[in-house]
């Protein structure tokens, strides 16, 4: 009997247990809005989950990777701010080609996001002071190109905007197929790659990592750089969804996008998650949106509780399990 309990605290204390958990809340909670309001589980409702959270996937994707290695990023929602403002003030007022302007900014998010990753690792600072200095940074360049909205109508970011494409009965959006591929090329280098295996060594013991002859700050400054990748490409996903560039674009991104983390069932303490899991945390977001939307008589604000109540909630679960496996 002793071995059979032991067995089942492994079992929850195992990653996969959260994971797990976000997908049962997940169908709970589109049950439910299924069971309320006529509608809500038809196809396009779901597919606009995607489309509403597309870019919000993209920086989840980079966040997850952040966090499994024991860190932060706090600076992905003013450096999606910046990239929106760059590509704005390239193609509208600089005339330049949309790809080029597309592949500068994600240039910039990258080497903005190594740049923070080498002074973690080489001057030994904390990841939440120097992804916080970033966010300020990031933030505050914004209103050094404009401090008014730059009203986006290249044709490139209008026809990425209105596109859509077929889905049996719906239709997704080309920034919504990009955010999942850009998913499923994270889930291999997370779990089928040398670099994938290193990030979770980091996170579990960064001390033993070195030991075991792991490119520690290598490992580190890739990491951060793609975060600044996904966070600049979330950018220009924001982009054709707003067709504009605003310094005040995404402000609180960075908490939604832990939060999804964390609720998709990546541990806070690092080295335990799976990337999948910020689909299922993205989604779960995306889905108290749109049951507070469908209601119609709550405030939007009502999101923002929800989201801080299930937040609590997994954080204290987690911290239960791990105490819970270690007895």
């Amino acid at each position: 009997m002793s071995a059979l309990v032991m067995r089942g605290r492994a079992a929850m204390a195992s990653p996969y247990f959260t994971s797990l958990a976000t997908v049962v809340l997940l169908a709970v909670l589109l049950g439910a809005g299924g069971a309320a309001y006529p509608g809500f589980l038809s196809l396009q409702v779901l597919l606009n989950l995607l489309i509403d959270n597309a870019f919000l996937l993209v920086i989840a994707v980079g966040m997850s990777f952040v966090i499994i290695s024991g860190g932060i990023d706090l600076s992905v929602g003013s450096v999606l701010a910046l990239t929106t403002m760059m590509a704005a003030w390239m193609v509208q007022v600089w005339h330049w080609p949309p790809l080029l302007a597309i592949a500068i900014v994600l240039l910039v998010g990258t080497c903005f996001g190594a740049l923070m990753g080498a002074m973690i690792h080489y001057f030994k600072l904390q990841p939440f002071i120097v992804t916080l200095a970033g966010m300020f940074l990031a933030r505050g360049l914004c209103y050094l190109i404009s401090i008014n909205s730059i009203t986006i109508d290249q044709p490139l970011f209008v026809s990425m905007s209105q596109t859509q494409l077929p889905v049996l009965d719906g239709y997704l959006s080309p920034s919504a197929l990009i955010a999942l591929l850009t998913l499923a090329a994270a889930i291999y280098v997370a779990h089928c790659t040398p670099f994938g295996r290193a990030i979770y060594a980091v996170g579990g013991n960064e001390q033993s990592a070195r030991m075991m002859g792991l490119r520690v700050a290598r490992t580190k400054v890739l990491i951060y750089a793609f975060s600044g990748f996904c966070a600049a490409l979330s950018g220009v996903l924001f982009s054709f969804y707003m067709l504009s560039g605003y310094g005040l674009h995404a402000q609180g991104t960075e908490l939604d996008a832990i939060a999804a983390v964390v609720i998709g069932g990546t541990l806070l303490s690092g080295g335990y998650g799976y990337v999948a899991g910020a689909l299922s945390g993205v989604l779960v977001l995306g889905t108290i949106q749109t049951l507070i939307a469908f209601d119609g008589t709550l405030s939007s604000w009502w999101t923002k509780i929800v989201i801080g109540a299930l937040l609590f909630v997994f954080c204290v679960v987690q911290r239960a399990l791990a105490l819970g496996a270690r007895r």
